[in-house]
């Protein structure tokens, strides 16, 4: 893994504020341009809220980002060759239950038809102006509303669809095509961080960006100073006050900040022995559901016997502030209610996510709130030509995934070498429209 490392002495060309992927993508940019920098990282591990844990389970599982979207384009996914990370496609489609069966064809021709038109009414809403994607979908989905509202929702954003933007929904990129690592999302992450030097255990308390001749970083290890500095904390952590800006940090900034607050979106790993659930390796399942206290299910996770349950949205928000017990209460039994099967015998070991309680994350990730898509734009902007912030909120079409993350860490880093005369400027390409396509839900 990333090396911990003191605090480096003297001044840096750029200081890196966090060590998710953002972070990483930043450092290997300024790695390659031969320039000095620090890493500071609150928390005790790298990849922020991406990353694998084995030791509950004896296998690797993803404790945030899971899916990768879009291998083929997948920044991160273009980097795992050189560090031999074995990439496999997900399964196709995905299956319906329909109280203690399956959805037949025909049921199922009816959803995914009844999803396209919800897909099209948001994105016809989004070339009008920017409501909620709530307001945005047709009146008459009938018995699907719930699963469509859900699986647009909570699943796709982390956030009700009253609390999403039509225009960031519709700007978002194809997210259709997908895979997993075998060894783990956030291990792939890491060993692309192993020669990256980083000091753990290191928030950032205060960041001084007003000076003269760049910028101070102070944390309970002491005090970093560099020419420029790249953030990469979430949205959720601008904003809680825990990292005091002098000067301030600017009201655009934190009102952008507040407009791309973070979702929830947490996982429920049930150790399921013998199948019982008979499902096959990584199959994605949703409920036809009647109310918004519904579930995905993602089986028998890179082969193995974990089932993947995952709670989001304002239901999922308030079951995590429940608790450990209540949320695995809830995954039992409600996977028992849709298989008629008393699972409480069958699952051994447990574990939950809980990411609106972690400390360095505060949350998921970003979606737009109605009318705030270019807070996005905002997030990009340059701080008095020293600071940038990066991260799956400060990308356009990317948020919400690691990749975007990446992208924009590499964005960011690239601006403040720039700005120190360490590359040289290039013509900026005028974007080319891509063509919008629905979304994975």
């Amino acid at each position: 893994m990333a090396q911990s490392q003191a605090l480096v002495p003297g001044e840096v060309d750029v200081i890196i504020v966090g060590a998710g992927a953002a972070g990483i993508a930043a450092a290997r940019r300024v790695i390659a341009a031969g320039r000095k920098f620090a890493m500071i990282e609150g928390s005790d591990h790298i990849g922020g809220r991406c990353v694998t844990e084995t030791k509950t389970f004896g296998v690797p599982f993803d404790r945030g980002a899971h899916w990768i979207h879009m291998p083929d384009l997948n920044p991160v996914v273009k980097q795992a060759g050189a560090v031999g990370v074995d990439i496999y496609s997900a399964p196709p489609g995905q299956k319906v239950r329909i109280g203690r069966r399956y959805a037949r064809e025909g049921e199922m021709e009816d959803y995914l038809a009844t999803q396209v038109r919800a897909h099209r009414a948001i994105d016809e809403a989004a070339r009008k102006g920017d409501i909620s994607c709530a307001q945005a979908l047709p009146k008459d989905l009938g018995e699907w509303q719930k699963t469509i509202e859900f699986a647009l929702g909570p699943l796709s954003c982390g956030k009700d669809l009253n609390e999403v933007s039509a225009l960031d929904f519709s700007r978002s990129r194809e997210r259709d095509i997908d895979a997993f690592c075998r060894i783990g999302y956030g291990a792939m992450l890491a060993k692309l961080a192993e020669k990256i030097p980083v000091q753990l255990n290191a928030p950032a308390t205060r960041i001084g960006w007003g000076l003269r001749t760049g910028v101070d970083v102070e944390t309970p290890r002491g005090t970093v100073s560099g020419r420029t500095a790249v953030i990469t904390v979430s949205t959720n952590m601008l904003t809680s006050g825990k990292i005091r800006f002098t000067p301030d940090l600017p009201r655009r900034q934190l009102d952008a900040a507040s407009k791309l607050s973070l979702g929830s979106y947490d996982h429920i790993m049930l150790e399921l022995p013998g199948n019982p659930l008979a499902l096959q390796r990584d199959d994605l399942l949703v409920e036809k559901a009647d109310s918004n206290k519904t579930a995905g299910v993602l089986a028998n996770v890179g082969g193995s016997t974990l089932c993947m349950v995952d709670v989001a949205g304002r239901f999922g928000r308030e079951l995590s502030a429940q608790g450990e017990k209540a949320m695995v209460t809830f995954a039992l039994e409600w996977l028992g209610n849709l298989y008629g099967t008393n699972l409480k015998n069958a699952v051994r070991r447990t574990a939950v996510t809980r990411w609106n309680e972690d400390p360095w994350s505060l949350g998921a990730f970003s979606a737009a709130a109605p009318g705030s898509q270019s807070a996005r734009r905002t997030m990009i902007e340059a701080l008095n030509n020293r600071v940038w912030f990066a991260g799956e909120a400060a990308h356009e079409t990317l948020w919400g995934t690691v990749g975007g993350a990446w992208e924009s860490g590499e964005r960011a880093a690239t601006e403040a070498l720039k700005s120190i005369g360490a590359l040289k400027p290039v013509a900026e390409e005028k974007p080319v429209p891509q063509q919008q396509r629905k979304r994975r839900s």
